[in-house]
């Protein structure tokens, strides 16, 4: 049925579905992604049953939603795909290599077509390649021209008993073939809702005829109709259920030949070993069937492993535990959190003062305050934290199209899946990630052949590792493939007119790939070559405040380190003062601090000054001079350090005094004032001034030089 006329109905029906919409997309592409991942772990010699039914039920909740919201295009690609997959799960077909491929193929289109009917642009998506392939892989025939054969010892119609094959040939009815089957609605509290229906086939006039059975008199408030359509039992329920409950809806047979097994859905209970032989209905877990947890009892059903029950058990269970909340309502929550920060740190400066003897009770309270605050602010911090799951999934569909098209076998390992980032930087981090995958497959990993000419295993394997490390989170991508060269780096600089001696240490010479334009590839294709990539990957973790490092070795595989801090938002930090003004630096920054003695600071070249600190020199960055900091003539000299790392590199910071430990509200500074060298932000400090948050990792490079 067209949209339009779903879209008329659902006016008849007086329900306003608009409103649900978000909802159902939201749904739908979590079901999508939840499919795609399990098809690309099946194992095609020995499916688990499990894995078959909970792909089959993403598949059907995406057809329910579609066909309850009118959008037929969706409906009709998902009722194709639900019934490959339940011949899958029922054993009557082999799962092969081309049907996940088609499968996956379908996840995309539907993908095409949700986007657009959510309004974000593009084409109507022709899908008839996709359905004529889909339908001829769940008749047991070879798809069209270019896609392969089922696996061998695969059943066709041909090759089942004829029993089986005369089921198959009433389950599957062709489509356009109309039917006929009483429809039976209620008990009602007022039967003349029951007209419902009569109106329903006036408005949709391709859904079919239908008469009343019972003259409009309904008994013990039960009304009964005949129909004649050529949709399936389960798009009738979806659109019935416009109207009336699931439970009041029965569909049965008029004639021999369409009916339900026992306990199908609709099935009176006094009615079902008289439909039993029938041969013809719905299994328990067919589509259109409610999910329930009592198998059916029938001789021909097929009970729901006990495992699937389980899951759709703790399914049911986390879709009741979870709220849907907007991301701008959870930065509003944040920012107000900031806000109770800065107010507690005002009240906590003032207090200082007061003797506490005098002010007990309000000293306690403070202290309760300060506490309760912090724990809030974990609480409401932890809500936009999400694990890395969510973006290492969009990784293994890609590497297996990548690798496909490369010719190549690669085999993709997660770690740290349950780390957690804040939803910001995991948004802006996705697209450097996914270029430093494609990176690892393309340049990284050789061709089966060449693998196997240098003694390694055919399929190489690409590693994405995310974990904890002090105040940052460092994700990690990683592959046993042919490293970096160092020669050819050397080379490929100087011709681009790059000043690269042969004195570069490797850490420098790896530190080339991230200069414009460059590219180590031989030949430019439409996955990598053009020198667009690891400069842009480079330039947008450094506006996160992140690092990257890479390590390699040539010839047995590479490494490339980002390392993030865990949230924009809120962070625990170290003020210091340096004249009148304070500063702020990342807590996650220190390494120590220490009194000055005279003996320990040394001058080189003239004006730059290092300090001894057990055994090793530092380099000396005066902030005094850095921000130009007025200074009373009477005043002392700095004399304590602070040293702070940053990318590995250690540095010692001069400064007057330290401050205090605390939490700070990270302020924008570049979207409020303007950007300041050497400043990643501002906040405001208990008593009510503003502070600037030093940028760490400048200031590192700044000292190299």
């Amino acid at each position: 049925m067209s949209e339009m006329t779903q879209e008329d109905a659902n006016a008849g029906a007086g329900i306003d579905l608009h409103q649900f919409y978000q909802v159902f997309f939201e749904e739908a592409g979590e079901n999508l992604d939840r499919m795609e991942a399990q098809l690309l772990e099946i194992d095609i010699e020995a499916a688990d049953d499990e894995e078959l039914n909970s792909i089959f039920r993403c598949a059907h909740s995406v057809k329910g939603g579609a066909a309850t919201f009118g959008f037929a295009d969706v409906a009709e690609l998902t009722h194709q795909m639900e019934t490959l997959l339940d011949k899958l799960r029922r054993h009557e077909l082999a799962p092969t290599t081309p049907m996940v491929d088609v499968l996956l193929q379908a996840g995309d289109a539907l993908r095409a077509q949700l986007a657009r009917h959510q309004g974000s642009g593009g084409d109507l998506v022709d899908t008839s390649a996709l359905l004529r392939d889909i339908r001829a892989m769940s008749a047991g025939e070879a798809p069209r021209a270019g896609t392969a054969r089922p696996a061998a010892g695969t059943a066709t119609p041909a090759d089942r008993p004829a029993a089986l094959a005369g089921a198959d040939a009433a389950a599957a009815p062709e489509p356009g073939m109309a039917r006929q089957l009483e429809v039976r609605v209620g008990p009602l509290d007022d039967p003349a809702q029951a007209d419902n229906l009569l109106e329903l086939f006036r408005e949709i006039t391709d859904l079919g005829a239908i008469e009343p059975l019972d003259g409009g008199h309904a008994s013990d408030g039960v009304r009964r109709f005949r129909v004649v359509t050529t949709s399936s039992d389960a798009d009738l329920l979806d659109l019935f259920t416009f109207h009336f409950a699931r439970d009041e809806i029965a569909l049965l047979p008029v004639t021999p030949g369409y009916g339900f097994y026992p306990g199908a859905p609709g099935t009176p209970a006094a009615e079902a070993s008289d439909t039993a032989d029938l041969g013809y209905g719905f299994f328990d877990t067919a589509p259109g069937a409610p999910m329930t947890d009592e198998a059916s009892t029938g001789t021909a059903a097929v009970p729901a492993p006990a495992g699937a029950r389980a899951a759709a058990k703790a399914a049911a269970g986390a879709e009741a535990a979870t709220l849907r909340v907007s991301v701008e309502k959870v930065d509003q929550l944040i920012n107000l959190v900031g806000e109770l920060v800065i107010t507690q740190a005002m009240l906590a400066q003032t207090s200082a003062g007061v003797d506490p003897a005098l002010y007990q009770q309000m000293a306690t309270g403070l202290a309760d305050l300060d506490r309760n605050t912090r724990a809030l602010q974990e609480s409401v911090m932890s809500i936009r934290m999400i694990p890395m799951s969510i973006v290492f999934s969009r990784f293994p569909r890609m590497l297996r199209d990548l690798a496909a098209k490369l010719d190549k076998k690669v085999e993709f390992v997660t770690l740290g899946e349950s780390t957690e980032l804040d939803k910001g930087l995991v948004e802006k981090i996705t697209d450097p990630l996914t270029h430093l995958v494609r990176n690892a497959c393309d340049h990284g990993i050789e061709s089966p052949a060449d693998r196997v000419a240098r003694g390694k295993p055919e399929a190489g394997t690409i590693t994405l590792a995310a974990s904890h490390q002090g105040g940052s989170i460092v994700i990690e991508v990683r592959d046993d493939g042919k490293g970096l060269s160092r020669p050819k780096l050397l080379a490929k600089a100087r011709e681009r007119g790059i000043d690269a001696p042969d004195t570069m240490s490797d850490a420098e010479v790896w530190g080339l790939i991230f200069a414009p334009g460059f590219s180590t590839a031989d030949v430019v294709t439409d996955v990598s070559g053009r020198g667009v990539g690891m400069d842009v990957v480079k330039k947008n973790i450094t506006a996160l405040g992140g690092t990257v490092e890479i390590d390699s070795s040539e010839g047995f595989g590479m490494s490339v380190k980002v390392r993030l801090p865990l949230t924009l938002a809120i962070m625990d930090s170290m003020s210091v003062g340096v004249g009148d003004e304070c500063y702020i630096l990342p807590l996650s920054s220190v390494v120590e601090s220490f009194q000055l003695s005279a003996e320990k600071l040394r001058t080189i070249g003239g004006s730059g000054q290092v300090v001894r600190v057990r055994d090793e020199y530092l380099p000396v960055v005066e902030l005094e001079r850095v921000f130009n900091v007025p200074r009373a003539a009477e005043a002392a000299a700095s004399t304590i350090m602070v040293v702070v790392e940053s990318d590995g590199t250690r540095m010692a910071l001069l400064v007057d005094e330290l401050l205090g430990q605390q939490q700070v509200v990270v302020k924008n500074l570049e979207s409020n004032f303007r950007k300041v060298e050497h400043i990643s932000g501002a906040t405001i400090m208990g008593d009510g001034r503003v502070a600037l948050i030093l940028d760490v990792d400048t200031l590192v490079r700044r000292s190299r030089h």
